[in-house]
């Protein structure tokens, strides 16, 4: 095959007027890959910073338990500002908050340890906010024609920007000494959080009506729409595995490689992989094959899980890694646009959107909550052998969004 045929398979045929992103959709996407770059640098790096500080999974374990527990109740509260006002001005605070939160760090430095139930606190309302904000803009600036192909774009661009933001953050703090190249580091994500607010406000706000909050009526839908329910179980199964992911590969890579420069070079490389799958399932990727999609990367993760039974070392963490940030994207990807459809469905003509992100969030950070607690209760520390079964256990799991997604 030549040079230019694999150019044109990979290009594949033009993109049809349907599927291509309005401006709107474009400008979200730059902000986010704003905030990411400012994220992949700071959230990476606080979890290592804690570890450094405490050397205690149960330290590092309990911070992010206590930012999935928070996060549902500030979706929760953002859901109420969305549509009283506009689900940009929820976006905005979230930006701004999250901002405020690592200039916090910056100021306090080693007390975050002392303090970290306040700054999990502090976490879990920021990232509720901003993500209660842009999972509603999300689906407001896509289509069902196009909202398959924009989540994939979405996630080349989150995982673009997780290129760069890892390997400047190891590389600052591998030029420093002791934990300074760590505050350097959240100065920059500092920024970067300032950079995506201003973009922000290119993106107008719209007054809408329909100024009601039906969150108090969920109940009565779920026993109603047995669908959205098995929609809503599936991203509780899904937080099972991502609660442990969030924080503890990342612990793992850096007791083997021991140094923060390495973990962050790492990262780099599943970040290009994950971006690599969304190519691909942004080109290629049909609804009607979603059940054979999470089959196919269920099954991936597991295998890469078995890995981790024979050791934990090096190897054996960055294989499970590299699969995982290939599977792993054809799931997360498959189920929200599959959720979307779902809540395009549901009554009162999308006026319910940001009710149903809002008990999207509350089953996915249910399930990355009990996984964390889980962990804890079962390896107390990273020399447990129960930490590789809990990780196979957790991917097994995965299996079950097979059957709960509808043909």
């Amino acid at each position: 095959m030549g040079l230019s045929a694999r150019w044109s398979w990979l290009r594949g045929t033009p993109v049809p007027p349907e599927r291509r992103l309005s401006g709107e959709a474009v400008i979200s996407l730059v902000i986010h890959g704003c905030f990411q770059f400012g994220a992949s640098m700071s959230a990476l790096f606080l979890n290592l910073y804690l570890w450094r500080l405490t050397e205690d999974l149960w330290v590092n374990g309990m911070y992010n338990a206590i930012v999935y527990f928070i996060t549902p109740f500030a979706f929760a509260l953002g859901g109420w500002i969305a549509k009283k006002k506009d689900r940009m001005l929820t976006y905005r605070l979230g930006i701004v908050l999250i901002a405020l939160f690592y200039l916090v760090v910056i100021l306090s430095q080693e007390r975050v340890a002392e303090h970290f139930i306040a700054f999990a606190i502090f976490s879990g309302l920021a990232q509720g906010f901003y993500w209660m904000g842009y999972l509603v803009l999300m689906y407001d600036v896509s289509s069902d024609t196009n909202r398959i192909r924009f989540l994939a774009i979405n996630m080349m661009v989150f995982n673009a920007a997780g290129l760069a933001g890892p390997a400047l953050a190891g590389y600052v703090i591998s030029l420093n000494e002791g934990l300074q190249g760590y505050m350097i580091t959240f100065t920059i994500a500092f920024i970067m959080f300032l950079v995506a607010s201003f973009i922000s406000f290119r993106i107008p706000m719209v007054n809408s009506h329909h100024k009601a909050y039906y969150l108090k009526f969920v109940g009565l839908l779920m026993r109603r729409n047995h669908l959205w329910v098995k929609a809503l179980i599936g991203f509780f199964v899904l937080g099972l595995l991502q609660g442990i992911m969030l924080f503890l590969p990342n612990i793992l890579l850096f007791q083997t490689v021991g140094r923060e420069d390495w973990v962050g070079y790492f990262g780099v490389m599943f970040a290009f992989l994950t971006v690599g799958t969304g190519y691909m399932i942004s080109r290629k990727a049909k609804e009607q094959y979603a059940r054979s999609y999470v089959l196919t990367s269920s099954v991936g993760v597991i295998c890469g899980a078995s890995v981790l039974m024979l050791d934990i070392r090096l190897w054996t963490v960055v294989t499970f890694m590299v699969v995982y940030s290939l599977c792993n994207p054809l799931t997360v990807n498959t189920l929200t646009s599959y959720y979307y459809r779902i809540m395009g469905e549901l009554p009162l003509k999308g006026q319910l959107r940001i009710e149903s992100v809002v008990m999207r969030e509350v089953f996915l950070n249910a399930g990355r909550v009990l996984s964390i607690l889980l962990l804890l209760v079962l390896a107390q520390d990273l020399e447990s052998a129960k930490i590789p079964f809990v990780l196979f256990a957790a991917a097994l799991i995965q299996l079950n969004l097979v059957w709960l997604i509808k043909r």
